[in-house]
């Protein structure tokens, strides 16, 4: 009989939870941890955690524990080599009211949504994040396309990982997926860095689409679950 269990140490997440208002950790698995069980939840309003999706035995054992499945996540990987430079403008403190709106509208379905957070919280994070990234705070850098008007209608955040790879934090504008991927590209390859990163939601599909077509290729997929 397979042993429905899971060894985990539960690591507080203060940032977010001074972000959030809440009291929430998360799982680190390792086969030194304890094994988890109701008595090393009880204490907390939120517990999350992220499991590779083959791992099935996990998947188990912490649905026996309460928790539910909340996302699907695909991280993909694309080799930096040649890009078609589109001339993305670097976003500047004057562009952080127009990206935390435009933030907040293309993130709000995010793990982060009510009912395990407030109905508020996904684009309040997002908003957040975008504005970190013009800062150069946890992603290094936010480039922005402009419309005709002058208004920003495209952006994508980026950062870099070490000597070698890049991930793309946040990326949205409608119809602009294949010159903000070309300006993700650029970017990394200016820096000499051969791999760019980026994940996203197993149910959207058109952000796969888009990454499939631009080169990348699936490098792994996960499930975050809540407790």
């Amino acid at each position: 009989m397979t042993n429905l269990s899971v060894r985990a140490n539960i690591e507080p997440l203060n940032w977010e939870n001074q972000f959030f208002g809440v009291n929430s950790a998360v799982l680190r698995f390792s086969d030194d941890a304890p094994t988890l069980d109701e008595s090393m939840l009880a204490n907390w309003s939120r517990v999350q955690a992220k499991i590779p999706a083959q791992r099935a035995d996990r998947l188990d054992a912490l649905q026996l524990l309460g928790f539910c499945l909340v996302e699907g996540e695909v991280d993909l990987r694309l080799s930096v080599e040649t890009c078609r430079d589109p001339a993305a403008e670097i976003a500047t403190e004057k562009d952080i009211p127009r990206l935390r709106e435009l933030a907040a509208q293309a993130f709000a379905q995010s793990r982060f949504r009510a009912p395990w957070y407030a109905t508020e919280a996904s684009g309040r994070f997002y908003a957040q994040w975008v504005e970190n990234a013009v800062h150069g705070t946890f992603d290094n850098q936010c480039l922005i396309f402009r419309d005709e008007s002058g208004d920003i209608r495209a952006f994508v955040s980026l950062r870099q990982l070490d000597d070698s790879e890049a991930r793309i934090g946040l990326l949205a504008g409608r119809g602009a997926g294949e010159v903000l991927m070309q300006a993700a590209l650029c970017w990394a390859q200016q820096r000499g860095l051969s791999t760019l990163r980026v994940a996203t939601q197993i149910g959207n599909t058109a952000a796969l689409k888009r990454y499939i077509h631009s080169g990348a290729t699936i490098d792994s997929t996960a499930y975050w679950l809540y407790r």
